[in-house]
């Protein structure tokens, strides 16, 4: 691959007319490299056929260049090696630096959704599927406690179970490594009960106690993380028996089984966590329908566990490739990594197919109140966020005072281009805005706590009610006390209500109220989709929207 990148550096400093006169200072400058190892790969390359060279002898003198093969070519080729040594990185970097027109990308993409998608090959009287996706994001920890990104949790989510799963459409809960379970009056003791001979990836039989080290690992960490106000509320898990687990919850909290469906409480092997010594999120084994067999930075690759309690997957290999390149247009700001699995037999003819998973991303601005500035003024607060209505850009900017007040918008890097257009709405109105954009890390300390302006994110799913309590937990730090203890009385009414219409309601009401009081503006709502051709068949999702690989299945080519 690193003479690829050579013919490219080449190609791209040298290959704008049919023959170059070039001389070999010319060529160790491209290169980097000496005199001596610029003529070396030269003859490399006039080897493989991809350059012909006719070299003048004497210092200075030019040396004639001739491209025998076009860039498109060698990069397709580098690419296709890259792919096999779990290298495509390094080389699409190197293709992006050195291409000098957009129609190499697009040729490179158009190739990228051939080799990706569905391949289906014979092996010993067996046929073998393959479904091969792309993503954008990097996989570093598929633990459950540990993960990020949406990659990781939807990688996870096909190696681990949890006690309870969502159902389809209405989003009911149904069984998952327990078959049934039940609680006291009080709602504060919950017990469930396991289902016998289920194996993890590396052989052993899942236990009640693996379930207790699963959830005292959660209780005990330090880290701010997604769901922990649910968690925290957890007093003590018990092995009752080698099938039975009990919970016992400091109060009674009504997202306490719904959060049981989430990725987060799936339920891992307490002898292989320890074991790995804190490798186990490279090298997971859950009891899901698909085992981690392969994982470094470019590449995961998934192969199908044929025991699955649930019955086996249909797909045998489900390989995951990391490419920094956005080959599919809609996976921006939606709610899945894969929204196009292409199928390259046919995609030259079939018409794509959409469905909606019935989940989408809000984005939203709140306006920090506790700060002591200009926004803890309601009155200054609605005309900030009357700027960003729709129309508002039409009639004309506002006359710049000398005591306009200067605001701060911070975010994290994926929400930075929605930051710049609020702050460009802003500034057409008046305002002077700078965007801080930090890691998601350094989001949840003191930094957001002093900007003026916040600007968030909302995945409208069927786990929608736990992620807006855990949303409104984080909000009511930057608002001012008596918003803050109203909102915070509103969740704890929430969280004793068994209706979820009711939860609902109620979540709507402090949505209401803190739009009501200009300390909230939604910025637009944009639906999850997926495109897939005629050819896929069982395309269902998961309750956080993403299709779920054990159902997909492709028929073979009579």
């Amino acid at each position: 691959m690193k003479l690829h990148s050579q013919f490219l550096k080449l190609h791209s400093q040298h290959g704008g007319t049919e023959e170059a006169a070039v001389t070999l200072d010319e060529l160790a400058h491209t290169l980097s490299c000496t005199h001596r190892n610029a003529l070396n790969v030269i003859s490399k390359l006039a080897e493989q056929g991809w350059i012909r060279w006719t070299p003048s002898r004497g210092r200075g003198r030019r040396s004639s260049l001739r491209f025998l093969a076009g860039a498109e070519e060698i990069a397709l080729q580098s690419m296709m090696q890259a792919i096999s040594s779990s290298d495509m990185r390094s080389t699409i970097e190197g293709i992006r630096r050195y291409a000098r027109s957009s129609s190499l990308q697009d040729t490179l993409q158009g190739w990228l959704l051939t080799y990706f998608g569905h391949h289906s090959e014979i092996r010993s009287d067996r046929r073998i599927d393959t479904l091969r996706l792309p993503v954008t994001q990097h996989l570093h920890n598929l633990d459950p406690l540990y993960m990020n990104l949406l990659a990781e949790s939807f990688v996870s989510s096909h190696i681990f179970d949890g006690l309870v799963a969502r159902s389809g459409g209405q989003g009911g809960i149904i069984p998952g490594l327990a078959h049934a379970w039940d609680t006291d009056e009080k709602r504060t003791v919950w017990t469930f009960h396991l289902r016998k001979d289920v194996l993890f990836h590396h052989g052993k039989v899942l236990a009640a106690e693996d379930v207790v080290y699963s959830f005292e690992r959660m209780m005990n960490t330090s880290q701010r993380m997604l769901y922990s106000n649910i968690f925290k509320e957890i007093r003590e898990v018990k092995a009752l028996s080698l099938t039975t687990v009990r919970f016992l919850l400091k109060k009674p909290n009504e997202l306490f089984l719904p959060f049981l469906c989430t990725s987060r409480a799936a339920i891992v092997p307490r002898d292989l966590e320890t074991t790995l010594a804190g490798s186990f999120g490279r090298r997971p084994a859950g009891t899901g329908p698909f085992k981690l067999v392969e994982m470094n930075e470019d590449m995961c690759a998934l192969e199908v566990f044929p025991y699955y309690f649930q019955g086996r997957a249909h797909l045998d290999r489900v390989e995951i490739l990391y490419v920094p390149w956005d080959i599919a247009s809609a996976a921006a700001e939606t709610s899945s990594p894969f929204h196009i699995i292409p199928n390259p037999a046919t995609a030259g003819s079939a018409v794509w197919s959409r469905i909606h998973s019935e989940s989408s991303v809000r984005k939203f601005i709140t306006c920090n109140t506790k700060k002591r500035g200009p926004l803890s003024d309601p009155l200054l607060r609605a005309d900030v966020l009357s700027c960003l209505h729709e129309g508002a850009a039409a009639q004309g900017p506002k006359q710049h005072h000398a005591d306009t007040p200067s605001l701060q918008i911070a975010t994290i890097p994926q929400y930075a281009g929605d930051a710049e257009a609020v702050a460009a709405k802003l500034s057409h109105r008046g305002y002077s805005c700078n965007v801080l954009s930090v890691s998601p890390e350094e989001f949840k300390g003191p930094v957001r706590l002093l900007a003026d302006l916040i600007v968030f994110s909302l995945l409208r799913d069927q786990d929608e009610q736990l992620r807006l309590f855990d949303l409104y937990s984080t909000m009511v730090q930057h608002i001012e006390p008596r918003t803050r203890a109203d909102i915070e009385g509103r969740l704890q009414i929430i969280t004793r209500e068994q209706d979820p219409k009711a939860r609902a309601a109620g979540f709507q009401a402090i949505e209401d109220s803190l739009r009501h009081e200009h300390q909230l503006h939604i910025l637009y709502e944009k639906p999850a989709e997926t495109a897939y051709l005629p050819s896929v068949r069982g395309v269902t999702f998961n309750s956080q929207g993403w299709v779920d690989l054990r159902h997909l299945w492709f028929p073979p080519e009579l």
